[in-house]
């Protein structure tokens, strides 16, 4: 299948099934491998750096990792009645506009998640300006909606 993705698609992306990791659909070695080095991998699991034809990539991990602190963070900050479909498609976009080209090129589809922190802080920004738009906010708005949430961030 990952052979007939790359046949008419130029950058296959692939989100395999994958928990346990060792009942995963497919492995990231496989997905690059059969795609020649073109796939984009992501799965729920951690899988390790793979090296083909002496290149390096790096599978993502699709996890709650990447957006529940985000939206959480806005959520709380901004006191939100609720927390509708629009805060996780605000997150989303997000996301994906933290997404670098670099990234993709080592195969990944998000960013790396040494940068969580400045990732849900983004998410949370995005989420709270939704929650504003929706009249879901339950705090005035502060002048600097950036600095506030990250000022409300935990410092471990």
């Amino acid at each position: 299948m990952i052979e007939r993705m790359s046949a008419f698609n130029a950058r296959p992306v692939l989100f395999a099934l994958s928990n346990p990791t060792s009942k995963a659909e497919c492995t990231a070695e496989q997905a690059y491998t059969w795609s020649s080095g073109r796939a984009i991998f992501a799965t729920g699991s951690p899988f390790g750096a793979v090296t083909y034809n002496g290149r390096e990539y790096w599978p993502g991990q699709g996890n709650n990792a990447y957006v529940f602190p985000g939206i959480g963070l806005g959520a709380v900050v901004c006191r939100a009645r609720r927390i509708p479909d629009e805060f996780f498609l605000a997150a989303a976009r997000t996301l994906a506009e933290l997404v670098i080209p670099s990234d993709l090129e080592r195969g990944t589809l998000y960013p790396p998640l040494r940068h969580i922190r400045r990732i849900s802080l983004a998410i949370a920004v995005a989420v709270v300006e939704t929650a504003y738009a929706m009249k879901l906010a339950r705090t005035r708005r502060p002048r600097n909606l950036r600095d506030a949430i990250a000022r409300f961030m935990y410092e471990p």
